[in-house]
């Protein structure tokens, strides 16, 4: 097969999205079983929250494309005892486009393993489109990612009543994103979301500094959440004012997850209508009279 430059494929399939839509979007829902290479979330680390679909799609692989240590070894251990693996880091999609397509024309069965989930901060996309451009199919299966992970820890919900009606997934300033195109100042501001930022461990003290440079209430809780779901996972609670320090006497500078708001905490939330009165509207006398019975 003649070699595709990957970013020009990537190209020629972004022209294809902005103008038509895919038909298998209208064919498959998340969770069937597709033909050609499956992107999987592998969750944010205890093997236990892969997906049953992830599950069964590395337990049957002969070529697994995992994302390095990102990807806690005991799930790879657990599940790809059969399959060959290749860690992505530090290989370019000049490497791992041929790589996977190469194996999947040999009639192998390949699986890219991608951490949390693909659709969270992942790269997941520009591979696929590489991979579609030269005829090999693909298709995503969602995993858990690690705010969903934190928030399970720290015994909470991302939403809460009169707390927190919003939640988003950021990242801080940096190589990646502008800061004309930091906007975690406005989310804290609004009070009634929960910030959860993604890929920042090393810039928890700068961050929090820039925030109360902007006007953000130094007392907001904080929760940081190193590894959630591995077995060294640690928990750091303070405000704006002080988490950046007790991170950085943690000597935390990757993998922590940073919860930012009220909910974080599980304070003051008010009683939602789900099991109210409100939630009894449409019951009539009858079904009134017997559940009392």
């Amino acid at each position: 097969m003649t070699e595709t430059d990957p970013q020009a494929a990537i190209d020629a399939e972004r022209k294809k999205h902005a103008h038509e839509r895919d038909e298998r979007v209208y064919e498959h829902v998340a969770g069937d079983s597709q033909e050609g290479i499956p992107f999987i979330g592998a969750g944010p680390g205890n093997p236990r929250l892969l997906t049953v679909a992830g599950k069964e799609a590395v337990e049957s692989a002969d070529l697994v494309v995992h994302a390095g240590s990102l990807v806690n070894s005991e799930l790879l251990e657990a599940y790809c005892d059969d399959a060959e693996l290749v860690n992505s880091v530090g290989k370019d999609l000049e490497e791992l486009v041929p790589l996977m397509r190469d194996a999947y024309e040999d009639g192998r069965s390949v699986v890219r393993l991608h951490s949390g989930d693909p659709a969270i901060y992942g790269a997941a996309l520009e591979q696929m489109d590489a991979l579609e451009h030269e005829g090999v199919p693909t298709y995503i299966v969602p995993g858990v990612t690690a705010a969903f992970a934190a928030s399970a820890t720290l015994r909470t919900q991302l939403t809460l009543n009169e707390t927190a009606n919003h939640v988003v997934f950021t990242r801080p300033q940096g190589k990646t994103l502008d800061p004309e195109d930091d906007h975690l100042a406005e989310f804290v501001e609004m009070g009634d979301v929960t910030a959860c930022v993604y890929l920042g461990t090393h810039a928890v003290a700068e961050t929090m500094e820039r925030l109360v440079e902007e006007g953000a209430d130094p007392e907001t809780p904080v929760s940081v959440v190193y590894h959630a779901s591995w077995p060294d996972e640690d928990i750091i609670e303070g405000t704006i004012g002080d988490i950046g320090e007790k991170v950085e006497a943690a000597g935390y500078r990757a993998s922590a997850l940073v919860l930012i708001g009220d909910a974080a905490a599980g304070a003051g939330y008010e009683r939602s209508y789900l099991y109210g009165g409100w939630a009894k509207r449409g019951e009539t006398e009858s079904d009134t009279d017997d559940t009392n019975e």
